[in-house]
């Protein structure tokens, strides 16, 4: 073998070595359980704020997901990821429902885990670009159809609306609601919004195992949330 052809050969395994490396890299890990900008003037004895009592998302009993479609190895698939790092508060008077709050949610992008280890280490590493933004965060900024007074164990339909900021890019969205009042210190419910992940400038590569990958993401929470 000629020098030349040595050299060549060195280079391509030095290449090939590099490529494995990158494509086979760790993402950066979760720095721990999220916290969210807590409501405005909340008095520490009662638990309350002028928009009524505070009830804070118990993330043991929570689930922030997003699941899309794709076609793998040739068939139909939906991928679903999930994580209960999640965090946020919501502040309702039953007797003034028009007066409630909500405050940012927020999630660990870090976190989110799907049935395939290399698809969550391609979501963190290529897609979400987690070691720059870990955290995935909705500031609501309008709540649509509150009802004149709250029942408890009634579940209430409503819109919100605010920001989403993911992988450092910023828009609006809105999530359709259902929320039930189960009792004077605990709320739970669910928010779902379909979102073209490209707004976001998130793109989703293709590659020998996944031919076609849809344009919409849904995004879900499901929560539970408590007041003191």
């Amino acid at each position: 073998m000629t020098k030349k052809l040595y050299l060549l050969s060195i280079l391509t395994i030095f290449a090939f070595l590099l490529t494995g490396c990158f494509a086979l890299q760790e993402a950066e890990g979760s720095s721990g359980a999220v916290v969210a900008p807590t409501l405005a003037a909340v008095d520490a004895a009662t638990g309350q704020n002028a928009s009524g009592t505070v009830y804070t998302i118990d993330a043991a009993r929570s689930e922030a997901r997003f699941s899309i479609d794709e076609v793998l190895r040739g068939s139909d698939f939906t991928v679903v990821g999930v994580t209960n790092n999640v965090a946020g508060q919501v502040a309702l008077d039953v007797n003034n429902p028009a007066a409630a709050q909500m405050g940012a949610i927020v999630i660990n992008a870090r976190d989110l885990a799907t049935d395939d280890d290399f698809r969550n280490n391609a979501i963190r590493n290529r897609i979400l670009l987690t070691d720059n933004y870990e955290f995935i965060t909705f500031t609501p900024k309008t709540l649509v159809g509150l009802p004149d007074s709250v029942t408890v164990g009634q579940p209430y339909d409503l819109q919100i609306v605010g920001d989403l900021t993911m992988a450092g890019q910023m828009q609006e969205v809105t999530f359709a609601a259902t929320v039930t009042l189960n009792s004077a210190t605990e709320m739970q419910g669910t928010a779902t919004a379909v979102i073209a992940y490209a707004d976001w400038g998130v793109r989703v590569p293709l590659s020998q195992t996944v031919t076609a990958v849809a344009d919409q993401v849904t995004l879900e929470l499901a929560f539970v949330a408590v007041a003191p």
